[in-house]
């Protein structure tokens, strides 16, 4: 393992491999208060720096959680303090997504929750028009309970932006209901209006989609499976087709991915080769691995444990940066370390599991 801050060793309880050309830093972890650290987002801005953001605070149903931001230049290897960018009295806030547009305008959509549970939650989002430095007020993105997002948007080739969002149902907080629904948002930068996909309904319900775009009119996405987390032998991510540039999604169809009722994250490069980061495991959160189809997700040869050991290794995100290397942010350490691997394509192309 490569380090490149020595916070890592004292943040890291569990010693994990990692293999040895992926650099792995320690973004935030048990040296700032709060003994939550869990769903991270990362974007690229202005091609210069690394912005992450989380939400945090005293557990994942603890009304004192905030949404906070942090960043680093592509060439440093210090991250700055974490500051509050999104906090709401009495009110908790979850799943913070940032993200740079085409424009530059840098969006942050997160949940505030209104209830005991996660579906009881709504879309909250700011922009901000400097660079992540300064946001505007908040404004509701999706009114409906239940509403929720996890990953980042992308832009479509119309130039319309697709945000990936879903709908959570039922009140237990260790069960996801069969009729949990992935669908997508889509906003029109020039008119400013959003308008919602038909939902992805599947076997056992699905959550946290994130699509790519493959040609003008079809789009694939990967889900996250519903259910409980008992061991099981038949939890795999939910795939979904488009053939209408996004508009409607064909129902979810179990993959040949396992899962263990965790986020994933998929995306496409800029030669046009996708990247799936999942948990190769149906029940536990380990290993998290890294894959590649180079023929547009019919095959996916390439494929290599990015966090292995015991411990988790949750809720991966993925962004390619101007400078060509991958980016995969993650959580750790029972969900109070975030954590940040950078590699080439090179280093998983050739290597299977």
């Amino acid at each position: 393992m490569r380090l490149r801050s020595g916070l890592i060793l004292a943040a890291m309880t569990v010693a994990t491999a990692v293999p040895a050309e992926i650099v792995v830093e320690h973004v935030i972890g048990k040296e700032y208060p709060g003994d939550y650290k869990h769903p991270a987002s990362i974007t690229e801005i202005g091609g210069k720096e690394l912005y992450v953001s989380y939400y945090g605070g005293g557990g994942e149903y603890e009304d004192d959680s905030k949404v906070w931001g942090m960043r680093r230049a592509l060439d440093s290897d210090t991250w700055s303090e974490p500051v509050v960018i999104a906090d709401t009295p009495f009110l908790a806030e979850g799943n913070p997504v940032v993200w740079e547009a085409p424009d530059g305008v840098v969006w942050l959509f997160y949940v505030q929750r209104y209830g005991d549970t996660w579906s009881q939650s709504r879309i909250k989002g700011k922009i901000s028009l400097d660079g992540a430095k300064t946001w505007s007020d908040s404004f509701m993105v999706a009114f409906e309970q239940g509403m929720m997002v996890r990953a980042r948007p992308i832009t479509l080739m119309d130039g319309d932006y697709l945000l990936p969002v879903y709908h959570e149902t039922g009140s237990d907080r260790e069960n996801v209901g069969a009729d949990t629904t992935s669908l997508f948002l889509r906003f029109n930068p020039k008119t400013h209006a959003w308008t919602e996909s038909n939902r992805i309904y599947s076997r056992l319900g699905n959550l946290q989609p994130s699509p790519v775009q493959i040609d003008e009119n079809y789009l694939i996405s990967y889900s996250r499976r519903g259910g409980g987390y008992d061991p099981m032998t038949d939890g795999y991510l939910v795939r979904s087709e488009s053939h209408d540039g996004g508009h409607t999604w064909s129902k979810g169809e179990d993959s040949a991915f396992p899962n263990p009722n965790a986020a994933t994250d998929f995306i496409k490069l800029a030669n046009g080769h996708l990247v799936l980061a999942y948990n190769d495991n149906m029940n536990d959160r380990t290993p998290l691995t890294v894959a590649i189809s180079e023929d547009d997700d019919k095959t996916w040869p390439h494929k290599r444990d990015i966090g292995t050991g015991d411990n988790t290794f949750a809720y991966p995100m993925l962004i390619q940066t101007t400078d060509g290397k991958i980016r995969l942010l993650y959580t750790t350490d029972n969900r109070a370390t975030v954590m940040l691997a950078t590699f080439d394509e090179a280093d998983i192309v050739g290597h299977t599991k």
